[in-house]
């Protein structure tokens, strides 16, 4: 069921920028990052042309987990400012047209939050079933190996219970130990979870990003998984993830909050091990549950089961594949979100791309293309914009993120070497992610302090966000176009989408179409160049080149070849029936016009404002 143009929520047309406040800006000068130094950039998201922004949590919290193990869901951490602040930057975004999307963990908190202390206290503490508490398995002791309540396996390596003296008993932690889970079959959680978030919604919020929130059913009752690992524990993800009550506690979720919020929200729900069928039920409007799932399918293309360290070459078919059977799934019911990167991934450049000097521009641009053509809400990670690649590492003391750590002492014991060890965490640590945002080429790129947390790229020079902004055919303007595009185009944001070649080995391309308007895709996702011919692709005579991602020095004069990591959309003139082979296989140019940008700069308002005339020279 294709959605109206006129009526489609404003989310299928807009772009979420997603912040990581630790990163983005220091505004203070103590070397991380703050709301003070997010509300120093908002020029920038704004010219971007973003509608949305994506906050990462900012809470109270240990920082055990960069901020994921909250200690207080309704105050902000000194480290980040006051709670002034961030009514400051709702507000200043709201002037702007933009909106905030607040980052919460409903499935865990920090064993720092009052509700943990108060339930290990004893077991008659009204808050002693907020949390999963269960004594050691019959026949242990507390605390000798074995005695967990079951023999499941965290996210983040170890076990997934932790023995509390104080309680005499286990608490379970899908993920780090400070991270013990919530109990949602517990009605009084629900209902002071529904409390925080209404608060919330009080204060200016416009939507929620929900961390792993198809792990709060659990299948009951807690057992044991039935095979076990060389670490001698269980795979017990199938007993949480998307368990037997999650569609009631989202239904429950929706009714209580997000449906009477008196405004049209953005929901989106971070769920492991989703499958695009189960993704369906759970973004189906009719269903009221949540607008859009983060899958985690194609982050985990590259690696071995069970270990994301353990990284495995990645053929552009499984990877295209894969995007694209989400693209069909939800072409009827349900929308898809989009993304590469983001705070849990390593940068999307030196991951899907080639971030080696020659290719790390144009291939940052060709992956932003095929990525924001296709049907769904785009997610640009902070700096992913500029192109930023992973940073390199050169010790295992360097890191500081939990997961790489906990996995440095667990590949330890698998007798993997410490070069080794280094390796794989260079390739897919979450550290990568997290370097500060180059903003300048000064040796503090702008962060605003001389010694951030984690250290600059050593080149961040030559991708740092002032240049780039000087720069018309750069990758932040790349960026700037795709989502204009999107803001300006209906088959852009609504389209059907139809894969094309799905087999090639290096070529990424697909049709977007929306009654008779119609556009072609078409990317190298290499370094040599690549003639169409022969590949599937018919270019209808007449076709329009409206962006591409070459520098006009760079243009090739054979309309046939795409150059190495080239990209270009192209819009098919209305009335071509794709059905009757009509076209060229690319060896005549494509019929040259104007790119997309300058011609809806006179004639189309896109987001309140026009195009600018740096919007429109690349090809």
């Amino acid at each position: 069921m294709a959605l109206d143009p006129a009526t489609a929520p404003w989310w299928t047309r807009a772009t979420v920028y997603q912040v990581y406040p630790r990163s983005f800006g220091d505004g203070d000068g103590d070397g991380v990052g703050d709301l003070r130094g997010v509300l120093a950039h908002l020029d920038h998201l704004e010219a971007l042309g973003v509608e949305a922004v994506w906050l990462s949590p900012v809470y109270p919290s240990p920082m055990r987990d960069g901020g994921y193990d909250v200690a207080d869901y309704q105050g902000v951490d000194p480290l980040f400012g006051t709670l002034a602040d961030l009514d400051a930057l709702i507000a200043a975004l709201h002037a702007r047209g933009m909106k905030l999307i607040l980052d919460v963990v409903l499935n865990h908190t920090s064993d720092a939050h009052p509700w943990f202390q108060a339930s290990r206290r004893s077991p008659d503490d009204p808050k002693r079933d907020w949390y999963w508490w269960r004594p050691p398995r019959p026949g242990f002791r507390g605390g000798e190996p074995g005695a967990e309540p079951t023999n499941w396996r965290g996210y983040f390596g170890g076990p997934a219970w932790t023995y509390d003296a104080t309680a005499d008993a286990y608490y379970l932690h899908l993920f780090d130990t400070s991270q013990p889970d919530l109990n949602w079959e517990h009605p009084p959680v629900r209902r002071a979870l529904f409390e925080m978030l209404r608060w919330w919604l009080a204060r200016g919020v416009d939507g929620f990003r929900m961390d792993v929130i198809n792990l709060v059913s659990k299948d009951l009752p807690l057992r044991d998984a039935p095979d076990r690992g060389p670490d001698g524990l269980g795979n017990g993800f199938p007993f949480v993830e998307s368990g037997p009550r999650i569609h009631e506690f989202l239904q429950e979720l929706h009714r209580e909050v997000l449906g009477s919020a008196g405004t049209v929200l953005l929901t989106v729900g971070e769920m492991l091990g989703v499958t695009p069928e189960q993704a369906v039920a759970f973004t189906d409007p009719e269903r009221r549950e949540v607008d859009m799932v983060f899958t985690f399918e194609h982050v985990t293309l590259d690696q071995a089961p069970g270990d994301k360290f353990d990284v495995r070459p990645l053929p552009l078919p499984l990877l295209k594949g894969t995007l694209a059977r989400w693209q069909e799934a939800l072409a009827d019911r349900g929308w898809n979100s989009l993304y590469l990167g983001n705070h849990d991934q390593p940068r999307a450049v030196s991951r899907f791309g080639d971030d080696r000097p020659a290719w790390r521009e144009r291939s940052a641009k060709a992956l932003a293309t095929v990525l924001h053509l296709h049907r769904g809400t785009p997610f640009v990670y902070q700096g992913e914009e500029l192109g930023m690649p992973n940073h390199p590492f050169a010790s295992l003391d360097a890191f500081q993120d939990v997961e790489s750590t906990n996995y440095v002492r667990f590949a330890r014991t698998l007798g993997l070497s410490d070069d080794a060890i280094l390796a794989r965490l260079n390739a897919k640590s979450r550290d990568h992610a997290r370097t500060p945002v180059p903003w300048t080429a000064a040796p503090d790129g702008g962060f605003g302090s001389a010694t951030p947390w984690l250290p600059l790229h050593p080149d961040h020079a030559t991708f740092a966000a002032d240049a780039q902004r000087a720069d018309p055919h750069s990758v932040l303007h790349h960026y700037r176009r795709l989502i204009a595009l999107r803001r300006a185009l209906p088959v852009v944001a609504l389209g059907g989408f139809r894969p094309i070649a799905p087999d090639h080995e290096r070529l990424w391309a697909f049709e977007r179409r929306l009654g008779d308007e119609a556009l072609l895709v078409v990317a190298n996702c290499s370094d040599a160049d690549l003639p169409l011919a022969g590949t599937g692709v018919t270019v209808p005579y007449g076709a329009e080149l409206l962006l591409g991602n070459l520098r006009p020095e760079d243009a090739p004069g054979d309309r046939g070849t795409l150059r190495g990591w080239e990209a270009r959309v192209l819009r098919i003139e209305a009335g071509r029936d794709r059905a009757q082979g009509e076209g060229t296989t690319g060896d005549e140019p494509a019929r040259t016009a104007m790119p997309l940008v300058d011609d809806l700069r006179r004639t189309v308002r896109t987001g309140g404002r026009r195009f600018t005339r740096d919007e429109r020279n690349e090809r």
